[in-house]
């Protein structure tokens, strides 16, 4: 079995979804039961190969890449078809694997118009594909070969599945994911032609690596777009202001996808126009691809500029916080509040990037996931909310612990989980970040990260003044005239209570048991924090 899986098991938890992306495009429109079949099948077949990854993981080792894979791709350029799995990466590919299938069993009743589930669903599992093969990458021309891919179905999805707006919305989405991924791929190029090979260990690690490292001699060009190989280079070669140049080009592409301020403004059109699963993907695990990329990235393999950059990440992702929960409150539409509110969570997340500490890392790992978990509950709400009264209109809902009183209650927890209540996943998403930031890496300077620590913690009272707003207003009372006697407002239904249930009961269990992904995470992350002294 684990030659299999160290063989085959990460290739293929990458490429199933494709598979049955291609099987799905063989079969006959008109035939829209195999077509579900197919496309609920391969994400599940995908699920169950990551469970075995799982279960045969070594976490007394997960700050060690298992399952690699590790063959010649363009020789022309050095870059090599790299796979691995460690602490970092599978607390992410388990939230990819979890969500898609949920959300194709959402779709089983709720293809959005117009009617195309061909299409539909092999632009899903296309997706799927890209995103659990960023999170295994460890080539950055192979990392940016999937982050890339993800950027057309999610195009697609909104363009055609999408709001009134959504032309609009799906340009917006393209060229800003494009605009940052154009600085990205010059970063990578430039690490290519400047990184040289390290003195001391590293160099001794480097040599571990085999291959054309074995034989490597100091300050020798690396030639090398291997993120091991990179991580062990420590920029060697490179002088510290074209590090920091570099670490620029990077930031703006994982900044971009994060979203973090000043560079948000694409997210809140993309969600209001998106079909429900499309932002649920967007949401649970799209965003994540940027506050992976740093920590993965940017900041191990550019130790020294992620210091110079770690006060302007922690000034924006507080002006993100503060700004995105301001914007909230602003807002009529249920979607776009909620899209907002992504703005302020994911800033939380940030902050603990910005400290450059294990602790932080460690945070901002368990944010990742939570906020994916519990603001796509929220999406998916939103979805069935708008289906039953065709309107997102905060002021035109109400009543909905009356109308659909299993609905309301879901809201209620999804929304208590969002604004960090204790005892839910989104407590362990926000509040170790806060604290992490009390301390930041050594020589970061600890009155301004205090000061942010505790303007992010007055974040957490707006959250609980637009989530406790939005729940007062679409769930208490009683329903207006306009829906007073609608029949087609129903309450929560089977496909529903599938594709929910599971989501409900990870967001209760994670938050009681933190430890399953704090465990998991934190011997990776520290690896990477003694990278930058933190």
């Amino acid at each position: 079995m684990m030659n299999f899986l160290n063989d085959w098991g990460l290739v293929l938890t990458i490429f199933l979804p494709l598979a049955g992306a291609l099987v799905m495009m063989a079969i006959p429109k008109q035939s829209e039961g195999a077509i579900k079949l197919v496309a609920l099948g391969a994400p599940l077949a995908a699920a169950a190969m990551g469970i075995l990854l799982m279960l045969n993981f070594d976490y007394g080792d997960s700050e060690s890449l298992q399952f690699m894979v590790n063959r010649n791709w363009i020789e022309l350029i050095n870059s090599n078809f790299i796979l691995g799995l460690d602490g970092l990466s599978l607390p992410l590919l388990a939230l990819t694997l979890f969500i898609v299938p949920l959300v194709v069993i959402y779709s089983w009743q709720h293809v959005p118009n117009p009617g195309n589930p061909k299409a539909f669903f092999t632009l899903m599992l296309i997706l799927e594909t890209a995103m659990i093969g960023s999170f295994l990458a460890q080539d950055l021309i192979l990392f940016f070969v999937f982050f890339e891919v993800t950027l057309l179905p999610m195009y697609f999805l909104i363009g055609v599945w999408g709001g009134e707006q959504r032309r609009y919305a799906s340009i917006k989405f393209f060229l800003y994911t494009l605009f940052g991924s154009a600085f990205m791929i010059v970063a990578f190029v430039a690490l290519y032609f400047l990184a040289k090979a390290p003195t001391g260990i590293a160099l001794e690690q480097l040599r571990a690596l085999g291959g054309s490292y074995a034989d490597m001699q100091a300050g020798d060009p690396l030639r090398s777009f291997g993120m091991q190989a990179l991580t062990y280079s420590g920029a060697a070669g490179i002088a510290k202001t074209t590090a920091i140049v570099i670490f620029g080009g990077m930031f703006l592409g994982f900044g971009i996808k994060v979203p973090m301020f000043p560079f948000h403004t694409w997210l809140p059109d993309a969600h209001t126009q998106a079909p429900t699963q499309g932002s649920v993907i967007l949401a649970a695990v799209l965003l994540k691809l940027g506050t992976y990329g740093f920590i993965r990235i940017a900041i191990p393999i550019l130790p020294v500029a992620a210091r110079a950059w770690a006060p302007i990440i922690g000034i924006l992702a507080v002006i993100g916080i503060i700004y995105g929960a301001l914007g909230c409150l602003a807002q009529t539409d249920m979607k776009r509040l909620i899209a907002f509110s992504s703005v302020s969570h994911m800033g939380y997340t940030m902050l603990g990037i910005s400290t450059l500490t294990a602790f932080g890392l460690n945070a901002a790992v368990f944010g990742m996931v939570a906020h994916g978990l519990i603001t796509g509950l929220l999406f998916f709400i939103a979805g069935s909310v708008k289906e039953r009264y065709h309107t997102l209109d905060i002021k035109r809902l109400g009543g909905l612990l009356i109308s659909a009183p299993k609905m309301g209650w879901i809201l209620g927890f999804a929304t208590m989980a969002s604004l960090g209540l204790p005892g839910l996943a989104g407590f362990w998403g926000e509040f170790p970040a806060i604290l992490a930031a009390y301390e930041p890496a050594v020589g970061l300077n600890v009155a301004l990260f205090r000061t942010l620590m505790v303007l992010a913690a007055v974040g957490t009272v707006l959250a609980a003044g637009y989530l406790l707003w939005l729940y007062q207003r679409t769930a208490f009372g009683t329903p207006s005239e306009e829906f007073e006697n609608d029949p087609n407002i129903t309450d929560v239904n089977k496909f529903e209570w599938l594709a929910w249930s599971p989501i409900i009961a990870g967001i209760v269990i994670l938050g009681f048991f933190p430890g399953l992904i704090f465990n998991v995470a934190g011997p990776a992350v520290e690896v990477i924090a003694r990278t930058v002294g933190g």
